[in-house]
């Protein structure tokens, strides 16, 4: 019973994973604007998926068990493209870029940074929530940004939260 349900937590959390910005990428595109998404959060976010993927990667976790963040990085990437896009110059992301690729080899280089990152993972998880919500205020515009990707991102966020502290990866 149990495997089972688990197995139901993952499947259902890849699936969800899979859409998760896909209202997002739909609303900036069809506004073909990016006012109302922040560069700050959206580069928080992505750091924190790579250090959990990575740390994931580094303890020989299931990949089950991590599939969803490769699929996540994949969407904020593409977000990310959008924003630099719809202002202007794509070119700008390539430093970004580069330093997430980085990231995936620093972090691995000796076991105490994959530690410490991971630790802060919360951290780095809440400063995110926070940039988006004061660029929403700053710009008093929220029309490209998807209230169903909030939504489903709360359904994967408690799923996690709920199975790391029933001890279950």
């Amino acid at each position: 019973m149990e495997a089972a349900l688990l197995g139901l937590c993952n499947w259902s959390t890849l699936g969800v994973c899979a859409a998760l910005k896909l209202p997002q990428i739909s609303a900036v595109l069809a506004a073909r604007s990016a006012r109302g998404l922040s560069l700050p959060s959206l580069l928080l976010e992505l750091a924190g998926f790579l250090v959990f993927l990575r740390y994931q990667c580094y303890y020989g976790y299931p990949p089950l068990t991590y599939l969803e963040y490769p699929i996540l990085i994949a969407q904020d990437v593409i977000l990310l493209l959008c924003i630099f896009h719809f202002n202007g110059n794509v070119k700008q992301a390539t430093p970004y870029i580069a330093v997430l690729v980085s990231s995936w080899f620093i972090l691995a280089l000796q076991k105490w940074i994959i530690d410490l990152a991971m630790n802060l993972c919360t951290f780095i998880s809440a400063a995110s929530k926070f940039a988006q919500l004061q660029c929403l205020w700053k710009t008093r515009d929220s029309g490209t940004v998807s209230a169903l990707t909030w939504s489903l991102s709360s359904y994967t966020c408690a799923r996690s939260r709920s199975l790391s502290q029933a001890g279950v990866q």
